[in-house]
């Protein structure tokens, strides 16, 4: 009796309960100084954690009509279980004229109540940041989210227009036998300032970087639950030589793939993975 007690009071606790699963709509309120954008602050943040690296996009709302979206990144920290989001650029924003948006970084531990099932999952802590123009740090203030299964936001508004409104051009669909595909982006001859995003199937997995000649590098899935991987390189700038130009290298398993990637104002460019499964290659016709 006494070891069951422990136990559930112990996995009450974020160290416990950060095994859980994280990726999804988060939605709740900021605590914030008076005079800020909104006088009640809400916030929504997508999230996605690919190993423990976190990324994915965020609303800062009054309602639906007046908001800030903002690019994000973090890291899940395995050693402490408290997840550190950085938010790092706005995508898109409806607010008056006289708001000021504040870039903010997030310090959150994960909760569930343990003994109770209907005790619905929060994303709580704290947060601190700085004006979007540079001037003025922000008052910090706490933050405490619940786990929703849909976006208050149309399906329409949660990608960007870089993604939407231009041509994804495929360059190349390639058959895998690999659970794992790992993907290495640089900047393609001479370093001239391209900063990309990717998206895989429509979800952010890189959030406006800048190419060097150190690799951006991803990892995604690919099984025979999820087929078909289609990720979209999307150019957010020019550089200073148009256009936007990447070198990607594709790990495979034990193949090698590399790939020129290219986008302007008016496409992205796409690459389509296919699994097949490697136990049907030899299979009797």
């Amino acid at each position: 009796m006494w070891r069951k007690f422990i136990f559930i009071a112990f996995c009450s606790l974020p160290l416990c309960a950060i095994s859980q699963d994280i990726n999804g709509i988060w939605r709740g309120k900021l605590v914030m100084a008076p005079g800020s954008c909104f006088p009640v602050y809400n916030i929504e943040m997508n999230i996605q954690l690919v190993g423990t690296h976190i990324v994915g996009t965020a609303y800062h709302y009054k309602d639906t009509l007046n908001y800030v979206r903002e690019y994000f990144e973090g890291e899940l920290n395995t050693d402490s279980n408290f997840i550190s989001i950085q938010e790092n650029g706005m995508i898109s924003f409806n607010v008056p004229d006289d708001c000021v948006p504040c870039i903010k970084k997030y310090q959150l531990t994960y909760h569930k109540g343990s003994t109770n099932p209907t005790v619905e999952e929060q994303l709580r802590g704290t947060w601190t940041g700085k004006a979007a123009n540079g001037k003025s740090a922000c008052d910090p203030g706490s933050i405490v989210m619940q786990r929703f299964s849909k976006s208050a936001f149309k399906e329409e508004n949660l990608l960007p227009p870089s993604l939407t409104k231009r041509k994804a051009e495929l360059v190349k669909e390639i058959t895998v036998d690999t659970g794992t595909i790992k993907l290495d982006f640089y900047d393609n001859g001479q370093i001239d300032g391209d900063t990309i995003s990717v998206y895989v199937n429509n979800k952010t997995i890189v959030a406006n970087k800048l190419l060097t000649a150190i690799p951006i590098s991803v990892a995604i899935k690919i099984d025979l639950t999820k087929k078909y991987q289609e990720v979209i390189m999307v150019g957010e700038n020019l550089g200073s030589i148009p256009p936007n130009t990447a070198l990607m290298i594709v790990h495979a398993g034990n193949k090698r793939y590399q790939l020129y990637l290219t986008s302007d104002n008016q496409k992205n460019a796409m690459v389509r993975f296919i699994y097949k499964d490697p136990s049907t290659e030899n299979a009797p016709r």
